[in-house]
């Protein structure tokens, strides 16, 4: 080995002789040297039997002189001495190791242990008496001295032991040892007494329970509720006290159960139950929930359920208090109850016990105010002061309680920051029900003054609507859309007010207002609900410059296609016609009245496809081009001839591949795009015309050869958006088929 390091090995071939692991383990195991092994000694005689004890006599004193205080070699003397039969000797040894150590417990063992092996039995009595006189708080002392006394039948004795143990108050295990003695020889009464005794000096609930199991044990069952009422006298009305003796109760119930005295079981337990917290009794509900199941009716059981969910709530709110799902089902569970103990016709003050239980409930919950700003926080939270006030106002029928609660919470909620409108809304619909109108308004315009919002001006406007005060209620919409001047919604709502109360005036003008905003959200909601209204009021030419201010303003494919479909479609007469006609038909008595029209015009319409078309094209819309055509092709059909249905056809483009260079990237890439006839015919008008009249003569050898091959039609297909205007509508059909089957693909 160099510098510590491992010897580097130069021949790993394999050696020529191998030794296994069994080999190097018996080697091993050959070699070891012998252990060194004490020579056996022979004692022939007397002589060398002193010799012998003297010399181990000497040893021990030696080494008890250097460690004085190691008991253990006070016991292997004492010990040695003893199996010498040297008892005289083994004591005196004993006796100087308690002078060292009086309070050493295997010393007091080992030497009452050495004289009862040498049946010194009043020798071992007189070391018991020292030894529990000396330490009375080791119960193993005792029990070793009791067991002693009964092993030689001395059965008083053991008792006097007892008696001496007994004054020193012992734990639970000697008193029960006591009971057990007595009982072993049937002295019942005795271990009554001790029980009395037991419970004086540890008034605890399980000596309470022993003791009464044992008397019904026993048969004295007058004795054993004699001794339970006397626990539960003792304990008394308490909750702290009741709550530490819920074992007694439980087991009191449990005895009644098993005498088959039900009535009494349940009175116990809903004594108990009614006195202690819920969720301090989990165990006693827990048994008094079995009991139900077996011995109860349908509503006791149900009364036990209840009780164990409210456990359940409780042990959940322990847990989260800002739980709002719990303390929701938490009150709804004690309205039920509330319900149902009034549907049973239960006792006025049974349900002031419910009622306050449900109070108690919703004011825990709304005690839980949530933490922060933030209004997402307070969502769940502010419904539990309506369900609160509706509680009070519907089922309880206290209406102060309930104004009381919709003002605590509209204090509570930081309007500065959030509101919430269903709170304001809900408190002035109560005050309405209460036939109090001017507080209802109020608390709607305080509402509106400290927190505007949408839902509050919504809700006031419907209130005053429903109560017929029209004049309030366009004060409020002017509020409301001075509030959201951009609110498109609101400008509609009020100009519907206005048209229902037959102020057609005030409605143009609304929707003019309206539709001047500047900053408007959905204006193509207000412009459709202006231009239905003048439609419906039989005005064309009204509603017809309301179009054209449309599409100058948006040129939407959308606002072209109404536009056109309303010249061609019918609208009613002006409204000053139709009253006329209708005091016309009154007069004359007709009974059927038959609703004219004004007619429409498709002149007019195509003219609007025209224009439409135009402006998409020149805007370079294709796909809005494409939607306008199909718009318009479908009007043809209905109101145009087949020439014109062809014209609209051949406007239709074709779906092509187009390759272009990629700017970002350098590659070729394919796009499908939109192909138009009149963009080809602007944009290459010489190949355009060829183009055409190939599209023709094909189209002339294809209606030839019509039924024969299928091929033709491949290569129409190419062509059928190129179609002149001048071809039939059954070629143009049967053309158009052709391509939509093949796709359009040029490469075909």
């Amino acid at each position: 080995m160099q510098d510590g390091r491992a010897p580097r090995i130069k021949n790993r071939a394999p050696a020529a002789i191998q030794i296994t692991a069994e080999q190097l383990l018996r080697e091993a195991q050959e070699r070891q040297e012998a252990r060194f092994r004490a020579p056996a000694q022979r004692v022939e005689d007397f002589e060398e039997l002193h010799e012998y004890r003297g010399r181990k006599r000497k040893e021990y004193e030696e080494r008890i002189r250097r460690t004085r205080g190691s008991i253990k070699e006070w016991l292997q003397y004492a010990n040695w001495e003893a199996s010498q039969n040297e008892f005289a000797r083994s004591r005196s040894i004993f006796e100087r190791a308690l002078d060292v150590d009086p309070r050493s417990v295997q010393l007091w063992l080992n030497y009452t242990e050495m004289e009862l092996k040498s049946r010194n039995v009043q020798h071992a009595r007189n070391l018991f008496d020292r030894a529990v006189t000396l330490l009375p708080r080791v119960d193993q002392l005792w029990y070793k001295y009791v067991y002693l006394e009964e092993l030689l039948q001395n059965v008083p004795g053991a008792r006097q032991v007892f008696e001496r143990w007994m004054q020193w108050e012992p734990d639970d295990k000697a008193w029960q040892a006591y009971v057990k003695l007595e009982e072993r020889y049937q002295e019942l009464d005795r271990a009554s007494t001790i029980y009395e005794r037991w419970v004086a000096v540890r008034p605890e609930p399980r000596v309470w329970v022993k003791w009464g199991k044992f008397e019904e044990e026993r048969g004295r069952l007058d004795k054993a509720r004699e001794v339970f009422q006397t626990a539960l006298e003792f304990y008394g009305d308490e909750e702290e006290q009741i709550e530490k003796a819920q074992a007694v109760f439980n087991a009191f119930a449990k005895m009644e159960t098993r005498l088959k005295e039900y009535e009494r079981a349940r009175v116990i337990y809903k004594f108990a139950l009614s006195r202690i917290p819920r969720s301090k009794a989990a165990a006693l509900y827990a048994s008094y929930t079995k009991f139900e199941k077996q011995h109860g009716t349908r509503n006791t059981l149900e009364h036990t359920v209840l009780g164990k969910r409210r456990i359940q709530y409780e042990d959940e709110l322990a847990q989260d208090r800002l739980n709002y799902d719990v303390w929701f089902d938490y009150a709804r569970l004690e309205e039920d109850a509330w319900r149902d103990l009034k549907a049973e016709g239960a006792t006025p003050e049974e349900q002031e016990a419910a009622t306050k239980r449900v109070r108690e409930v919703y004011e825990r919950a709304v005690a839980q105010v949530p933490p922060g700003g933030e209004k997402r926080h307070w969502r769940r939270y502010i419904f539990l002061w309506l369900d609160y006030a509706l509680f009070e106002e519907i089922e309880t029928k206290d209406y102060s309680r309930a104004r009381e609660i919709y003002q605590t919470a509209m204090r509570l909620v930081p309007h500065k920051q959030f509101t919430f409108a269903k709170l304001w809304l809900m408190f002035a619909k109560f005050e309405l029900r209460r036939l109090d109108l001017p507080a209802a308004r109020k608390i709607l315009g305080t509402a509106i003054g400290m927190c505007p919002k949408e839902a509050l001006f919504k809700g006031y406007i419907e209130l005053e609507i429903e109560l017929r005060e029209f004049d309030r209620a366009r004060t409020l919409y002017e509020k409301y859309l001075e509030f959201d001047p951009a609110n498109s919604p609101a400008w509609i709502k009020f100009a519907e007010l206005e048209s229902q109360l037959q102020d057609f005036a005030r409605t143009r003008a609304i929707f003019e207002l309206g539709v001047s905003q500047s900053p408007l959200s959905m204006p193509e909601l207000l412009w459709k609900a202006y231009i239905d209204f003048e439609i419906e009021e039989g005005e064309r030419e009204i509603a017809r410059g309301l179009y054209e201010r449309l599409v100058a303003l948006s040129g939407h494919v959308k606002v072209w296609i109404s536009y056109a479909l309303f010249e061609a479609e019918p609208i009613p007469l002006p409204r000053a016609v139709r009253e006329e006609e209708e005091e016309k038909e009154e007069e004359e008595g007709d009974e059927e009245k038959e609703v004219r029209t004004q007619p429409g015009d498709a002149t007019l319409a195509r003219a609007v496809f025209e224009r439409g078309y135009k402006d998409l094209k020149s805007k370079g819309l294709k796909s809005e081009r494409v939607a306008l055509l199909e718009v318009w092709k479908t009007f043809e059909e209905t109101h145009g001839t087949d020439a014109d249905v062809a014209k609209v056809q051949g406007m239709m483009p074709i779906v092509t591949k187009r390759r272009h260079v990629d700017e970002e990237t350098g590659e070729t890439v394919e796009d499908w795009d939109l192909v138009f006839a009149d963009d080809e015919r602007e944009a290459n008008p010489t190949s355009f015309k060829f183009l055409q009249m190939a599209h023709a003569w094909k189209t002339a050898q294809a209606g030839k050869n019509a039924g024969g091959g299928g091929g033709a039609g491949g290569a129409s297909s190419v062509l059928s958006g190129f179609m002149p205007a001048t071809i039939t509508a059954k070629e143009a059909d049967r053309s158009s088929e052709v391509a939509s089957s093949h796709g359009g693909d040029e490469s075909d």
